[in-house]
């Protein structure tokens, strides 16, 4: 398949989320990409997103690995969610959502994470930014560091997440299931209630994590909340982890049995699989050429990069292309799953270095933060990688230069 690279549209700690589209279809897709030698966790995302599917989880598209710039570099291919996380929709409306937004979001969060815990999986790191908002409603992301419940992978053991948005027990190091996703869903309703972190003087980890794990202190709830909302949350936010209720139960309480579907702003929440996808192209201004007199004016000859460059000009929502004409980047990919399989193996044993392995006790655990950024990821084994699904676009940073492909 050929697919062509374009606009970075967000920055992790280790990996870059890109756009792409395919040469042969349109389809517009998001793709995170790492070095191989530090894909670990995109593994573990790659093989988690491959063997579930549900409604309230990003969709999963495949996965390839390339060489470019001197670099092997995995890449991970999912759903593109134009209107960002639930973080940019809490920016976007002001610095907070209404309660009626905040009880549907929270309802399909739960739906996510009843799916998620129904096939023994812990999400480990839930909080606004992990959830992004489509047209079809909000979708649970970022599985790099999900686990299995219950799993006896060297790994399974390994703490990691948000701290501001850790259950007290994972901040003290003991254990992470199924009840500290709910405890972080309950911060994420508080994050959208205020647009702040669920905790004060977040600048201070160390500080967090010990009011989290170690003192009688909760989250506090937003007193302008209804008392539905209010109690909502002291069933998830409990120290005790047995006492939380668990997402099955949460969806009967009132809070979220009785709140109504809201209408999403459509300038806001389309998340289109195709760079044709009428409703999300539309402009909002009536002198500007329609979508479908473009595609009549359009020549089957029109290269990846002019097709969509004039598509976001006539998209008052769209992307920003930041990319010098001649330099979007065009990238055959013809391995099969096996293949790519192979090639992780083979590359992967070799470049990967091992990390750190256990999390002990209070203070290994303040050791294990980067100060600068709260997103906490740590294991110590390589996971072997599984098929990867069918083969698609691929897109790593915004100083795009011919990439060289690999063959076994």
């Amino acid at each position: 398949m050929d697919w062509t690279r374009c606009h970075a549209i967000g920055h992790g700690s280790t990996a870059t989320v890109s756009l792409a589209t395919s040469n042969n279809s349109d389809e517009v897709f998001a793709v995170k990409s790492v070095e191989l030698s530090k894909s670990e966790f995109l593994q573990r995302e790659q093989r988690i997103l491959s063997s579930i599917c549900s409604p309230y989880i990003i969709g999963y598209k495949g996965c390839d690995i390339t060489a470019e710039q001197n670099r092997i570099m995995y890449n991970l291919f999912m759903d593109y969610a134009p209107a960002g996380t639930i973080t940019d929709q809490i920016k976007a409306h002001g610095g907070r959502l209404d309660e009626s937004t905040i009880a549907d979001y929270a309802r399909q969060m739960l739906l996510g994470l009843d799916y998620l815990h129904l096939n023994e999986l812990v999400h480990c790191d839930i909080k606004g930014r992990n959830i992004l908002v489509t047209q079809s409603g909000v979708k649970i992301a970022d599985f790099g560091c999900a686990k299995r419940a219950n799993n006896a992978e060297p790994d399974s053991g390994r703490i990691s997440g948000t701290p501001a948005f850790m259950a007290p027990e994972v901040a003290r190091g003991e254990e992470q299931g199924f009840p500290s996703d709910i405890w972080a869903l309950g911060c994420t309703i508080i994050e959208m209630a205020t647009g702040g972190s669920p905790w004060s003087n977040v600048d201070d980890p160390v500080s967090v994590i010990y009011r989290i794990g170690y003192s009688d202190e909760l989250p506090e709830s937003p007193c302008f909340l209804s008392e539905q909302a209010r109690d909502f949350l002291d069933k998830c936010l409990r120290r005790d982890p047995k006492e939380r209720w668990t997402a099955i139960d949460l969806l009967k309480h009132p809070f979220i049995a009785e709140s109504k579907q809201i209408q999403r702003c459509n300038s806001n929440s389309n998340s289109p699989t195709s760079v044709l996808d009428q409703s999300f192209w539309n402009s909002k201004e009536p002198e500007s050429e329609s979508l479908e007199n473009l595609d009549r004016t359009s020549s089957e000859q029109d290269c990846a990069y002019e097709r969509i460059r004039r598509l976001s000009q006539i998209s008052s929502v769209g992307p920003i292309w930041g990319c010098d004409d001649g330099s979007w980047m065009t990238i055959r990919g013809n391995d099969s799953e096996d293949a790519i399989g192979a090639k992780c193996g083979m590359i992967g044993d070799f470049e990967l270095e091992e990390q750190e392995s256990n999390v002990g006790g209070y203070e290994d655990l303040l050791g294990f933060f980067d100060y600068n950024d709260c997103d906490c990821r740590r294991s110590k084994h390589v996971l072997g990688l599984h098929k990867c699904g069918r083969d698609s676009v691929v897109i790593s940073n915004l100083n795009v230069k011919r990439a060289t492909e690999i063959h076994c």
